[in-house]
């Protein structure tokens, strides 16, 4: 299902759960974008409260969906994940909605609740770092199904069992903007060089979310590869035009956040050596990917750790 999404529409029994006083223009769908006006209407509250109803008509549609588990006793042979792809910014950190500024914890850190039948965890909690490529591995593994070589995730078993840990660190992002990685106490976001423009989209569906590749683009692609997240199968390697239409990550500069000490990210440290133990475990991961060398350049991940 595609909710909660925007727009935020659902039925008025929903709103009514969450009443209150706003007058200003209709408000449905954020802009994605640093938020820069006055809120005299109170659009921050009322664009909450309408996200908010679309989540109670979620969470009574999956109860529905839980009460029929109870019905067909599918309790001790069905494995249930509740899971979403990211999150969505309100007015947090003055910003609405996503891709476009920092990947803040709002975005990234998404809920995750897993029934497994083998194990009958029930009302536990579960902090070892976990990231949704760990998703397929683990439903590989419970279907008994041999896992690919090319799968880059782990399966969740042990840590469903007894919180092991299974990464020492992850990277996240969105295409072009920060690169983002996290142990789970530190969070660092590496912005690229901004007057370094060689930004490439590999790839075999020759467009964008909402557009194809410009005449431009296509005539200046080349076929490449293969490489480790391609299945041995070459692609075309398509420099990224960004016309003013397009949208694209902001370049706010590096972040480094403390989540121990400041769990709402309010706080930018400047802390060089927890920064290159970052850039450290980012560098691992990507090489582990098969990232191409010029995305290490772009974003100055050799220079500044070897000179």
């Amino acid at each position: 299902m595609l909710d909660p999404h925007e727009p935020f529409f659902t039925q008025q029994k929903y709103k009514d759960l969450y009443p209150h006083d706003y007058k200003g223009p209709f408000f449905d769908w954020p802009p994605y974008r640093k938020i820069q006006e006055d809120d005299p209407d109170g659009a921050r509250e009322h664009i909450r409260c309408q996200y908010a109803a679309l989540l109670s008509m979620c969470d009574r549609n999956l109860g529905k969906l839980l009460d029929w588990m109870d019905e067909k006793n599918m309790w001790d042979d069905t494995m249930l994940i509740v899971n979403t792809d990211h999150g969505f910014m309100l007015g947090e950190h003055d910003w609405w909605g996503k891709n476009v500024g920092p990947t803040y914890n709002e975005i990234a850190n998404i809920p995750l609740f897993i029934w497994d039948p083998r194990h009958k965890k029930v009302g536990e909690t579960r902090y070892a770092l976990v990231q949704t490529i760990d998703l397929a591995p683990t439903i590989y593994q419970y279907f008994q199904v041999p896992v690919p070589e090319s799968v880059m995730g782990k399966d969740l078993q042990t840590v469903i069992q007894g919180d092991q840990k299974i990464h020492e660190a992850v990277a996240y992002g969105s295409h072009g903007g920060n690169i983002n990685c996290t142990d789970g106490r530190y969070v660092y976001m590496r912005a690229p060089d901004p007057e370094n423009d060689e930004l490439f989209n590999y790839t075999l569906n020759c467009s964008h979310m909402c557009q194809g590749f410009t005449r431009e683009e296509m005539e200046k692609a080349r076929l490449t590869g293969p490489f480790g997240f391609t299945n041995g199968y070459p692609v075309l390697k398509v420099k990224k035009i960004k016309p003013k239409t397009q949208s694209g990550q902001m370049n706010l500069g590096d972040f480094l956040f403390d989540l121990k000490e400041d769990r709402s990210m309010n706080r930018n440290m400047e802390d060089e050596k927890i920064a290159k133990m970052m850039r450290e475990h980012m560098i691992h991961i990507m090489e582990e990917n098969s990232v191409p060398e010029e995305v290490f350049v772009r974003y100055r991940l050799r220079e500044e750790d070897t000179t």
